[in-house]
C-alpha cells in the first residue's frame, strides 16, 4: 500500500474547483488493498438496507468505483445482452440516470417505467404479482417507491436481484454508497488503520427519523466509528429520531450529539450533509429549511459541503464556485459507485 499517495489530499486542499472531487480516484485506489472476497457476498443479493453492508465491503466497492471512474477504457461492456427493469415510480433524476447510465456504461440494456399509472397497478395488481412477471423480462430490477414497504413486497417474488432506489422515507442504500465514497475521495486516510489523522467531526442537516438518505448514511458511518469524532445531527424537531434508531446507532459506536445551533456548530465541522425534501406519497416536505447555508456562512476554511440533491434554498448558488463544493463531485461519483454495485451484484468485477 503506498501510503505516501494519501497525502495528495494536502496538497489539493488549495488546489483549483475543478480537480477538488475529481483527481481523488487515484488516491483511494492506493489507499485500499484490493481484495474482491467481501464483494462475493453480494453477488446475486438483493440491496434494499445499508445494514447490509460491512466496512470491508464498502471499501471495496470505492475501490472498484474508483477503478471505473479513472480508467473507463478499461471498461469491457460486461452486462451485453442483460436488461436493467429502471421502475420508478417517484420522480428521480440523479438516481434514475445514474442507474442507467451506469448500466449503459457496463453494456446493458434498459427498459424503463417511470409512472405507475402506465403499469398493472392502475388495475389494481400488486408489486408482489408484478414481480413475478418482472422474473422473465430483466436481469436486474431497481425499484424507487414512496411506499416503504414496496421494495420488501415485490422482493418476494422475485428470483432475479432487487435494488432499493429509495423506498419511502425508509432508506436509500445506495445514495447513502455514493455519500461515503465522495467522503472516502476528499479524505482516503480514512482507510487506512490505524488512524493518524484528526477525527472527522461530521454534520447532518436533517431529520434522520424522515430522511432515508440521512437514515441510510448514519448506518454506514457506523462502519468507520474511529474515524469519526463525533456526528452532529443540526435539527429543529423535538425528537429527530425515530423510536429505537439512535440506540442502533450508539450500539453501533456511534457518537451522535443532536442540537439547534446550526451558526455555533458550523465553524468546527469538516464535512456537512445538508438536506431538506422528504418525500411524502405524492408530494414532498421541505424540512430545516431555515438552516440555509450560503458563502457567508461561517464554515471552516477546509469543510466540505455534501447534499444528495435536488436542492431548495437551503444550499445557495453562491457555495457552487467555492472549495466546499463537494455536492457535484458526489452526485457524479453515484454512477461510477452503482456501477460497481451493479457490477458486483451480477459478478462481473473480474
Amino acid at each position: 500500500m503506498n501510503k505516501a499517495r494519501i497525502r495528495l489530499e494536502d496538497q489539493l486542499e488549495d488546489a483549483p474547483l475543478d480537480l477538488r472531487g475529481f483527481d481523488r480516484p487515484r488516491a483511494l485506489i492506493d489507499a485500499i488493498d484490493e481484495d474482491l472476497t467481501p464483494l462475493l457476498d453480494l453477488v446475486k443479493r438483493p440491496v434494499i438496507s445499508a445494514r447490509q453492508f460491512t466496512g470491508e465491503q464498502i471499501l471495496q466497492l470505492a475501490r472498484l468505483s474508483a477503478r471505473f471512474e479513472t480508467q473507463p477504457q478499461l471498461t469491457t461492456r460486461p452486462l451485453t445482452g442483460k436488461i436493467l427493469i429502471s421502475a420508478f415510480y417517484e420522480p428521480s433524476t440523479r438516481t434514475r440516470l445514474s442507474f442507467e447510465s451506469a448500466w449503459h456504461r457496463l453494456g446493458g440494456d434498459i427498459m424503463s417505467i417511470t409512472d405507475s399509472a402506465s403499469t398493472g397497478i392502475a388495475k389494481g395488481e400488486s408489486l408482489k404479482d408484478i414481480g413475478e412477471m418482472l422474473n422473465s423480462y430483466g436481469d436486474l430490477v431497481v425499484l424507487r417507491e414512496s411506499n416503504e414497504n414496496a421494495v420488501y413486497e415485490m422482493a418476494e417474488s422475485l428470483r432475479i436481484p432487487i435494488i432499493s432506489g429509495g423506498n419511502g422515507t425508509d432508506e436509500h442504500p445506495t445514495q447513502a454508497l455514493a455519500d461515503i465514497y465522495a467522503l472516502l475521495k476528499w479524505r482516503p486516510a480514512i482507510c487506512v488503520k490505524p488512524h493518524t489523522d484528526v477525527p472527522i467531526r461530521f454534520g447532518i442537516i436533517g431529520v434522520p427519523a424522515r430522511m432515508r438518505t440521512v437514515r441510510s448514511l448514519l448506518l454506514l458511518l457506523s462502519n468507520f466509528t474511529d474515524a469519526l469524532d463525533e456526528v452532529v445531527v443540526i435539527s429543529d424537531e423535538d425528537e429527530p429520531f425515530a423510536e429505537g434508531q439512535l440506540e442502533e446507532l450508539a450500539e453501533k459506536g456511534l457518537k451522535i450529539r443532536v442540537t439547534d445551533k446550526f451558526e455555533e456548530e458550523l465553524p468546527s465541522l469538516d464535512v456537512v450533509y445538508q438536506n431538506s425534501i422528504l418525500w411524502t406519497g405524492d408530494d414532498y416536505e421541505e424540512l430545516g429549511v431555515k438552516f440555509r447555508l450560503d458563502a457567508d456562512a461561517p464554515l471552516k476554511h477546509s469543510a466540505i459541503i455534501l447534499h444528495p440533491l435536488a436542492r431548495g434554498p437551503e444550499l445557495a448558488c453562491d457555495l457552487d464556485d467555492t472549495v466546499h463544493n463537494w455536492y457535484f463531485a458526489q452526485a457524479r461519483g453515484a454512477v461510477f459507485m452503482r456501477m460497481a454495485l451493479l457490477a458486483t451484484i451480477l459478478k462481473v468485477f473480474v
